[in-house]
């Protein structure tokens, strides 16, 4: 593996993030890891010695951004940082099988889990089971299967910020267009990053 060309962005608290991440991988299972990746998350997303890069804040037009600040050479994790302009949000999808650890680092968002009811080939049955509003400082987890959600910045003038921590990078996954009444048709999506110069 060329380590060299691994995202590693500089930013001030980088190490301590950093840190925190890999003592929470020493837990014995996936939901001791993501348990402690939560609480690690909340106190890095109110600690002022960790400062995520200016680019973050810069949303994007006509996405929300996804910009991978960090992969992690020895673990494999991925650590990206996701600027949701007002009103951008994403479709129904999965996580491909990653865990995953999210926390709102500024504004807040909308995020709504999906519960698996049937399946039909590529169609799904999906119903809502629950959602949150999340602001500053919260933070959640997906361990599949039960990983189908939205998340969205239901803000009409305000920026949010998300931090994720992936068990591996996060490249591709599946998205649920609607048809009718519960059904979705499952399209395979692949996931694209933005720009985070150094």
């Amino acid at each position: 593996m060329n380590t060299a060309a691994l995202p590693n962005l500089a930013f001030p608290g980088r190490d301590k993030l950093i840190a925190a991440v890999d003592a929470a991988l020493a837990g014995s299972d996936e939901h001791a890891v993501t348990a402690a990746l939560r609480n690690s998350m909340c106190a890095l997303i109110r600690d002022r010695d960790v400062q995520l890069p200016d680019c973050v804040f810069d949303p994007i037009d006509d996405h929300y951004a996804r910009r991978e600040l960090y992969r992690s050479a020895e673990h494999g994790y991925s650590v990206v940082a996701m600027t949701w302009a007002p009103g951008q949000g994403t479709p129904i999808h999965d996580h491909c099988g990653l865990w995953c650890v999210e926390g709102v680092w500024d504004g807040e968002l909308e995020i709504t889990q999906y519960e698996l009811l049937e399946r039909d080939g590529e169609r799904f049955r999906f119903r809502a089971a629950g959602g949150m509003h999340a602001g500053p400082g919260s933070a959640g987890s997906l361990i599949p299967p039960h990983e189908y959600h939205t998340i969205a910045n239901a803000s009409g003038d305000t920026t949010a910020i998300s931090l994720h921590i992936y068990k591996a990078p996060m490249e591709n996954c599946s998205k649920f267009q609607p048809q009718s009444d519960e059904w979705f048709l499952r399209i395979d999506s692949t996931l694209k990053t933005d720009n985070a110069p150094a």
